[in-house]
């Protein structure tokens, strides 16, 4: 069964100059500022467009990596995944990075790269952005 998650933003002024509020309505579990120095600058208590794809991102990421764990036989015992995004103003988004470090019982080395890498390809939110360049840090604990 397919979901649709919704997210409004409302925003007024210019772009330099102007701000706005972006609401996750789906789950209501809030309203954030966002302005054009908290994208392009400091973020000074506000989000942005990169942090909020940030966020989907290393969440989806950690998701579809503890399914091909666990379906391989080596379930998680914990993911950390930290994704950063870079904007460049005039530009875009110019890259991202997956950080993962994870603690997986009886997984080698190798099975648990191919695992992360294969997570990175494969998860929804990495095939949505597949306009940018996307690299992988994959640590196993012990």
């Amino acid at each position: 069964m397919a979901t649709t998650r919704t997210a409004t933003t409302q925003w007024k002024g210019p772009l330099i100059g102007g701000a706005g509020t972006v609401s996750l309505d789906t789950s209501g579990v809030g309203t954030y500022e966002v302005s054009w120095p908290s994208r392009a600058e400091a973020a000074n208590g506000k989000t942005s467009p990169e942090e909020l794809i940030a966020a989907a991102h290393s969440s989806c990421y950690s998701m579809a990596l503890s399914h091909g764990l666990a379906g391989a036989g080596t379930p998680p015992e914990s993911l950390e995944t930290k994704a950063n995004v870079t904007f460049q103003p005039g530009e875009g988004i110019t890259g991202i990075v997956l950080s993962v470090k994870a603690r997986v019982p009886g997984i080698t080395a190798e099975a648990f790269e191919a695992a992360a890498q294969d997570a990175k390809a494969n998860c929804p939110v990495s095939k949505a952005l597949t306009g940018t360049t996307i690299t992988l840090e994959a640590e196993l604990l012990d």
